[in-house]
């Protein structure tokens, strides 16, 4: 074995990354749609709202689920989803029923209170952690700013508020250190419309580092994730994802990933930039806008996107969509209908449509995104496949059945790559396509 490769996983091998320490190599080649590797969760958490439509053990989304008969607020598929969720499900039943409605830790201390459980139930390393360990993560610690070290001690004190009974705590220090590895290494485990379902822990799909232009993607079945190439790989190359979303312009991608991940990204993407001008479009005018104005409206654009984040917690959906048509006049004034920003607000103004049942609405601002977005994300996008999906399920439901299958048809095409053919998804899109 070579003196920097530390493990293998078929046709793969951890080694040492330039610039980028730990990484994922190919041993072989991958063809487009090859599954690289699957991981299961090595715990997980369902999301409180999704509570009743999913199994919380294996997070299977079916009509009947089995109420918990104490607590009354987890579903299970069946006795042996019970069974099997029940030494994490212990943790948060009798608390459940204590607090009632004062029982709201949040998804990052469910989810480290699972990790602090499984720790002790199994010190041995799991079938998650072929190729990393949980405690071989990243922290970050020395890179925390007095801030994110503030949200990790809120975090702390609702463990200790909420779990008390059922866990043996470390000291604050190693809590601090669990914290920040959870924050830079969880996963959140989303639909097939990239609606939120839940945070987990792969251990072995956290060891591969991202780049912009990533040559796999990463899916979920149930709480499983599967790694599927995106791009042929050859042997001897590096196996990148992507940690973010990578619709925004390269300053605005490295922003995001200096704060979540602390690092700045090198790849050809972020070096040439070539996708910006685009992404950035401006309006095509006789007297075009002076480059101040541009740049004022790049800050309106991201002020108003933080702007709307918050306002999401407190504001009602009329005076949401006000928020986006607003800010959607005026950087209409300066950007392309194709400009990122004019998408972001787009695509909230749909969730919000789509939210109050406006099918109409949703419909007329989804058919504004497609195009662009296929044109900016790279091929065989989740958010691309995403929106060809609300599409096809928005004109099935304003009864155009030729437009709908169209759409629901280029959804597959993407899942079938990035989901793999034999996914449920896919088998419940066929049958949408088949009930119509």
């Amino acid at each position: 074995m070579r003196p920097e490769v530390v493990a293998e996983l078929c046709g793969l091998e951890r080694f040492a990354s330039a610039g980028k320490g730990r990484g994922l190599r190919a041993l072989r080649r991958f063809a487009v749609g090859e599954l690289l590797f699957s991981c299961p969760a090595y715990t997980a958490v369902l999301t409180a709202s999704e509570r009743g439509s999913h199994c919380d053990g294996c997070f299977a989304r079916k009509e009947g689920l089995s109420k918990c008969g104490r607590c009354k607020q987890a579903f299970y598929c069946n006795v042996e989803c019970q069974k099997e969720d029940w030494p994490m499900h212990k943790l948060e039943c009798s608390a459940m029923c204590a607090f009632g409605q004062n029982w709201n830790p949040s998804e990052t201390v469910r989810l480290t209170a699972r990790i602090l459980a499984k720790q002790k139930t199994h010190p041995e390393r799991t079938q998650s952690e072929k190729l990393l360990a949980v405690k071989e993560f990243e922290s970050h610690l020395d890179k925390l700013d007095n801030e994110k070290r503030e949200l990790i001690q809120n975090d702390i004190a609702g463990l200790h508020h909420f779990y008390s009974k059922h866990l043996e705590y470390p000291d604050n220090a190693a809590l601090v250190v669990l914290f920040a590895q959870v924050n830079c290494n969880g996963f959140t485990i989303e639909d097939e419309e990239l609606s939120h379902l839940g945070s987990a822990i792969f251990p072995d799909v956290a060891l591969m580092n991202h780049s912009c232009c990533p040559n796999v993607i990463v899916t979920y079945k149930g709480t499983l994730a599967e790694v599927r190439a995106v791009k042929e790989i050859e042997p001897g190359e590096e196996v990148f994802t992507s940690y973010i979303d990578l619709l925004y312009p390269t300053e605005d991608r490295n922003n995001r990933l200096r704060d979540s991940y602390f690092f700045d990204c090198d790849c050809e993407e972020c070096v040439t930039k070539e996708k910006d001008k685009d992404k950035l479009k401006i309006c095509k005018l006789n007297d075009p806008p002076s480059a101040e104005t541009v740049r004022d409206m790049i800050k309106y654009a991201r002020n108003v996107i933080e702007e709307f984040r918050r306002a999401k917690h407190y504001k009602s959906p009329s005076e949401l969509l006000e928020i986006c048509e607003l800010s959607l006049d005026k950087m209409g004034a300066v950007f392309e209908n194709s400009n990122v920003y004019m998408l972001h607000m787009m695509y909230q103004a749909m969730g919000v449509c789509l939210y109050v049942q406006d099918w109409e609405g949703a419909l007329r601002y989804g058919q504004k995104i497609i195009r662009p977005y296929s044109k900016h994300y790279p091929p065989y996008s989740l958010n691309v496949a995403s929106m060809w999906l609300k599409l096809g399920r928005l004109y099935m439901a304003l009864e155009n059945r030729p437009a709908g299958v169209k759409a629901l048809k280029k959804a597959i095409a993407i899942m079938e790559v990035a989901h793999g053919k034999d996914h449920p998804y896919i088998s419940e899109i066929k049958k949408e396509l088949e009930d119509h």
